[in-house]
């Protein structure tokens, strides 16, 4: 049966590890940026965005992801 307009996420979470070991939970990814052939990978891409985003605020220098995990998904 489909789903009714409205009833998909509009945002996906992501577990993010950096690579320092540190660890990001529930990272909000939109949902329209995601699937097809790429699947999950424009997540990281999206996710670093923010992440330059907050370093631009913070003063501090972005971290480099090392993997990201859909959450409840697997590990990416």
């Amino acid at each position: 049966m489909a789903n009714k307009p409205g009833t998909q996420a509009r945002f996906v979470l992501f577990d993010v590890i950096y690579e320092d070991g540190s660890r990001r939970s529930n990272r909000k990814v939109p949902s329209e940026v995601l699937g097809g052939l790429d699947g999950d990978m424009p997540a990281q891409k999206e996710i670093e965005a923010q992440d330059n985003e907050i370093a631009k605020a913070s003063g501090k220098a972005a971290l480099r992801i090392a993997s990201i995990r859909r959450v409840g998904g697997k590990k990416r």
